[in-house]
């Protein structure tokens, strides 16, 4: 009987909870993700299509080692739940909450970086931003120092409509030190369109560094979001289109424009060290175009493209894209769905 006990109590010990983000309508695919990761997996929706609580048979530092080694494409953001407080009353809950992080010793005069998210139905009708900043002011016994972003550690609170979802964690192990994985970035003054914003957060999750590249090729390049930002960088700019680019951006002495169509080109062989391309065409056309130009990328050179996720099974698609970039020398090195991806994923590529 004795043995039966301990072997529960070893179980439970191996047990973890975890909140998941995924874009808003992918969270099927996570959960699909997950299974596939876990095995068994037991999840309840704390928003709909979008976040979700799951329980698994592992401990949190397993969850976080293993999810990061598989890196997964529609797991957008985790975070652990160490303290679930059930309440019917804000104020109780928060009193309980504050108590439980007084007593850990890692926040205490630590960098820490207070995330706080809540479903639409919810103890808190205040917003998220108003119920963070009383958390703040509750937690001044901690002597933390509160900052938003390159913090030790991550103090992540969910408020959903009859608990507070708490955990503490290492911002590598929640795959995002953005709140809930929502990468913002300010808009500029006269920045030609939003998709400069998937260049952007691809440079800081995949770790590119743009600057190291010299000559980059942009396909389907009107009206030039992602070639500006390769302006920006110092980048010579090839830009591939029959549309017409911003006319901020014709005169620039670094860009190159080519008013055709991408079969209709034809370059020097490894002219380029960086080939981009994000256009709003089915996945074959556009694995089709990019493979065909893939000679004048030059070997080690990095290809970044978008997928648009037309088809009703994601995950086969996608692994029937990589499979075909794959067999022309190209290695993939990430794939994944930015929170600025809409219904589609990056991926992030070298030619070797």
């Amino acid at each position: 009987m004795n043995e039966v006990v301990e072997q529960e109590e070893q179980q439970e010990q191996r047990q973890s909870r975890f909140i998941v983000t995924a874009n808003h309508g992918f969270a099927p695919f996570a959960q699909e993700e997950l299974r596939r990761l876990f095995g068994s997996v037991k999840s309840s929706v704390l928003i709909s299509g979008e976040v979700f609580l799951v329980s698994v048979a592992y401990t949190w530092h397993e969850v976080a080692s293993m999810i990061a080694n598989q890196a997964p494409i529609f797991v957008r953001h985790i975070q652990p739940v160490d303290i679930e407080i059930g309440a019917d009353q804000l104020d109780v809950g928060v009193s309980e909450l504050k108590a439980y992080l007084l007593r850990q010793e890692e926040l205490q005069g630590a960098s820490v970086s207070l995330h706080v998210r809540k479903s639409e139905q919810s103890l808190s009708e205040k917003s998220a931003g108003a119920l963070r900043e009383q958390l703040l002011a509750e937690l001044e016994e901690l002597h933390a120092e509160f900052t938003v972003q390159d913090a030790k550690w991550i103090l992540s609170v969910f408020v959903s409509s009859d608990h507070i979802y708490a955990g503490v964690s290492l911002p590598k192990d929640n795959l995002s030190d953005w709140n809930g994985g929502a990468v913002r970035f300010q808009r500029e003054e006269g920045q030609i369109s939003r998709a400069k914003f998937k260049l952007l957060e691809a440079e800081k999750s995949f770790g590119i560094d743009f600057s190291a590249f010299r000559h980059a090729l942009d396909i389907g390049a009107a009206p030039g979001g992602w070639t500006s930002f390769l302006l920006e960088r110092g980048i010579h700019v090839t830009a591939v289109d029959p549309a017409k680019m911003h006319e901020s951006l014709v005169n620039n002495p670094q860009l190159k424009i080519m008013r055709k169509n991408a079969s209709q080109v034809k370059f020097r062989d490894n002219q380029f060290d960086l080939l981009v391309c994000d256009m709003s065409w089915s996945p074959k056309q556009m694995v089709k175009l990019v493979k065909d130009l893939l000679y004048c990328l030059s070997p080690g050179g990095t290809a970044i493209v978008t997928v648009k996720l037309m088809h009703k099974k994601p995950m086969a698609l996608i692994k029937e894209v990589i499979a075909s970039f794959e067999e022309d020398q190209m290695q993939l090195q990430y794939a994944k769905q930015l929170f600025h991806n809409r219904d589609e994923i990056t991926l992030h590529m070298i030619k070797y």
